[in-house]
């Protein structure tokens, strides 16, 4: 199980596809890819063409992406208050919560918004 940073998604789904590859190798070695609805969010409001979002919708359905619950927001209120400088990565640690809650990596193209948050460890394919 893989949590699905908005990095990815741009970056497999979009322009040169250069993630496209990793996303093929993680699934056929069995993750299951998981987007948090903040990524969705993050996602949808950019420019989309309405192929990316088809290829979105077929890899990720909008219909399944993870709630961010009282659970998620228990975690990411951890993270917060531990990280060294939280404000304006609201959204990261939202999305690094959901990996705490399910014991999942992140897989982002930003490891920097990421790797000092205690306890999320990251998908490096």
């Amino acid at each position: 199980m893989i949590i699905v940073d908005t990095s990815v998604l741009v970056d497999s789904l979009t322009g040169p596809r250069r993630s496209a590859a990793g996303w093929r190798e993680a699934v056929e070695a069995g993750e299951r890819m998981l987007m948090p609805a903040l990524v969705l969010y993050e996602w949808l409001r950019g420019p989309r063409l309405p192929e990316e979002l088809a290829a979105q919708d077929a890899l990720l359905p909008a219909a399944a992406a993870l709630p961010f619950g009282p659970v998620e927001a228990a975690a990411a209120t951890e993270l917060y208050r531990s990280a060294s400088e939280p404000r304006g990565r609201e959204v990261d640690i939202a999305i690094a919560a959901h990996a705490i809650v399910r014991d999942a990596p992140v897989w982002t193209l930003n490891v920097a918004d990421f790797e000092d948050l205690a306890g999320v460890a990251l998908h490096r394919p």
